[in-house]
């Protein structure tokens, strides 16, 4: 490898691209991604076991595990740590918090996954991942990212608004507003001919204007 080629960051995975392949040791057995073939996955990175700000979201994560696999969605951790950590960690968590951490967490020694997801941020920590979020849909597309620097929780509640907004987008063909929720009315296509956008109007939408209108969904399950 040249000077030149070392210099180069490290390749990123991209939205809409299968995600990248893994193979790896975690604490419920080895796990690959083709495990989660059609269900989703959430794919989440911590900088370190033992570490404060990770136990609140490791909590909470635990607690809304079933949320998630109502969604059907799986959960899967990822630090820099051997699995005697992550075991012991688990144990301390539940020792303390009383919560049973009930998603597998990788072992990733070797930064193999991390590197491949870009969880390590040279700006932010050489040995240590960011915390990185990954939406995996049932065909092992990568969907969505989201990037948290190390001194700040994120937040559950929005990765789960999230996944069920992703999942309704792929459903009914539609987009979400800012800060959507299930049941608020969704985004239209805006037309993609003049014709089309001057019938826009008498569609029966919640029109604004040509290029944007709302319309409810039917109710779950109807």
């Amino acid at each position: 490898m040249t000077d030149a080629q070392s210099a180069q960051p490290p390749a990123m995975p991209r939205l809409n691209e299968a995600a990248p392949a893994f193979e790896t040791k975690t604490t419920h057995g080895v796990r690959k991604l083709s495990d989660y073939k059609g269900k989703w996955l959430v794919l989440f990175s911590h900088p370190a076991d033992f570490t404060p700000v990770c136990t609140t979201e490791f909590v909470a994560f635990s607690k809304n595990y079933p949320r998630f696999q109502a969604l059907n969605c799986d959960l899967l951790g990822l630090s820099i740590d051997s699995n005697f950590a992550h075991i012991a960690w688990a144990r301390s968590i539940e020792h303390n918090f009383g919560v049973k951490v009930p998603f597998p967490i990788i072992e990733d020694l070797s930064m193999k996954v991390a590197h491949a997801y870009g969880m390590i941020q040279p700006g932010a920590s050489d040995t240590s991942a960011v915390r990185a979020t990954f939406f995996i849909d049932p065909e092992s597309k990568l969907r969505a990212m989201v990037y948290y620097p190390m001194s700040n929780g994120r937040s559950i509640e929005e990765f789960l608004r999230l996944l069920e907004a992703l999942q309704t987008s792929d459903k009914h063909g539609i987009a979400t507003p800012e800060a959507w929720k299930p049941g608020e009315k969704v985004i239209v296509p805006p037309p993609q001919t003049q014709a089309d956008a001057e019938e826009r109007q008498s569609k029966g939408y919640d029109y604004t204007d040509w290029y944007f209108s709302k319309k409810s969904l039917p109710p779950a399950g109807s």
